[in-house]
């Protein structure tokens, strides 16, 4: 069966797939943020190294088996170091509850600019992240 790409102009994207989110995500991992590969994670392939297409825009893939992308990479510390995590709203929440990110932080997001889209809400969240990290 012939797989059946994302389609933006119709399709409702998982999360927000633009450029922006993956670079704040590649900031995540370039200041230190722990990643365990498993199933249910997106994740971004800045250097194209899964030949296969890409479901999703932006060469972004969605871990639905861990087997084939140990076949793909070899082992989990080498799907680390090729891949970016593209962590999930919910995800993000999490991150930000164990790297201290208080609950006001995350709460000003909202109070300050109430007309975010989902990808702008998503973005701010990583950059508590990333702020969060470089300390």
């Amino acid at each position: 069966m012939k797989p059946i790409p994302f389609n933006s102009q119709k399709d409702m994207a998982p999360i927000p797939f633009d450029a922006h989110i993956c670079r704040l995500a590649g900031e995540m991992k370039d200041f230190g943020l722990p990643w365990q590969p498993h199933v249910g994670c997106f994740v971004w392939d800045p250097e194209g190294y899964i030949e296969a297409d890409s479901p999703f825009p932006d060469r972004v893939y969605f871990i639905l088996s861990m087997p084939r992308f140990l076949q793909i990479f070899g082992n989990v510390e080498q799907m680390v170091a090729k891949l970016v995590w593209l962590p999930t709203w919910h995800q993000a929440r999490l991150l930000c509850d164990r790297l201290g990110v208080g609950q006001k932080d995350v709460s000003n997001i909202f109070e300050s600019k109430p007309s975010l889209s989902a990808g702008q809400e998503l973005q701010s969240i990583y950059k508590l992240i990333v702020s969060a990290l470089q300390k």
